[in-house]
């Protein structure tokens, strides 16, 4: 700023009324500086300004996995929303893992960022209860909240694994396997627990057999698929617990010669924007991605804004699209 005052023949305090307070200087010698300022390619370094009044202009964001394409619509709708306030979005990739995702954490909170987005590995409450003690505020996503200390976005997980279920049911399976994993994670559990609930209300002989997939991609599906064909007995419909498994699954199917849905049905979950794509297009339980983004963005700018504040904790109800893979 000071070859800035020099240049325009002013003072530095005008050089920073004129970025921040601009009605406070007079027309003439805001042209002069704002022309100096672009002779000179001056570029103002903002985070010193911002750490001096605690508002950062940017927040945090911690995915899962970035290669989901769920998570990067839900970043997208963090974006969207971030951007109508002027604020920019730093996304880091957990991969699943506890030591990169408390890595992430310490460097957000160094970074004094705003606050964070989190959809955080399931023993990560240590860790985010340590970065709120900082001062840092935390909103949850995909993953319901403590309504005593955070406010979180969330699906019915258990409602969309009830909707699954349901599906093939009505459609006359009675072999299903859940195909998922890993178990410790919330949202696999919750939609294994609703295929559950509606197997048992179901009044049938329908059984609901597991099989792990080592990862949640589409490698993992296809494994979990080979598995699945080498057993003594082939399902006759699977349900898994996201859109990458079930890609996985329909491959492994499809290499075998199985024919969906004819000889199996599959049904995804997430309704990204493969499943509809892939070569036999996808049922899926379709959760509002982007929706929950910008919900959760909200939630987190309500949060950080002066006043009193309330956590919420709110949840999107999922529906069923019904494509070709469980057609009848």
């Amino acid at each position: 700023m000071i070859a800035v005052a020099q240049h325009a023949g002013v003072s530095l305090g005008t050089v920073s009324n004129v970025l921040n307070r601009p009605d406070l200087v007079a027309e003439a010698t805001r042209e002069r500086v704002n022309a100096a300022i672009a002779e000179l390619g001056f570029v103002r370094n903002d985070t010193a300004r911002q750490l001096r009044v605690g508002r950062s202009r940017t927040l945090g964001l911690v995915v899962l996995d970035v290669a989901n394409p769920f998570f990067t619509d839900v970043a997208r709708g963090v974006e969207d929303m971030a951007n109508q306030h002027g604020l920019a979005v730093i996304l880091c990739n957990s991969d699943k893992d506890e030591d990169k995702e408390a890595a992430h954490l310490d460097l957000l909170a160094e970074m004094r960022v705003r606050g964070v987005l989190i959809n955080p590995i399931g023993t990560s409450d240590g860790r985010i209860k340590a970065l709120r003690d900082r001062g840092t505020p935390v909103v949850l996503f995909d993953r319901r909240g403590d309504s005593s200390v955070e406010c979180s976005v969330a699906v019915d997980d258990v409602l969309g694994g009830r909707l699954a279920a349901q599906h093939v049911i009505d459609a006359g399976h009675r072999r299903i396997a859940f195909v998922g994993g890993p178990s410790t994670q919330r949202q696999v559990q919750e939609r294994y627990n609703g295929a559950m609930e509606a197997i048992a209300a179901s009044g049938t002989n329908a059984q609901l057999t597991v099989i792990a997939a080592p990862a949640p991609d589409v490698v993992g599906g296809r494994q979990a698929g080979d598995r699945m064909i080498a057993g003594a007995e082939l399902p006759t419909a699977v349900l898994c617990a996201n859109d990458l498994v079930a890609l996985g699954v329909l491959q492994a199917l499809s290499r075998a010669s199985i024919r969906v849905p004819q000889d199996v049905a599959i049904v995804g979950y997430d309704d990204i924007d493969f499943a509809a794509a892939a070569g036999v297009p996808l049922t899926s339980v379709r959760q509002p991605r982007q929706l929950l983004g910008r919900t959760a963005a909200e939630l987190l700018l309500a949060e950080t804004a002066p006043g009193k504040h309330e956590h919420q904790q709110v949840v999107f109800e999922p529906e069923l699209v019904v494509r070709d893979s469980s057609a009848t």
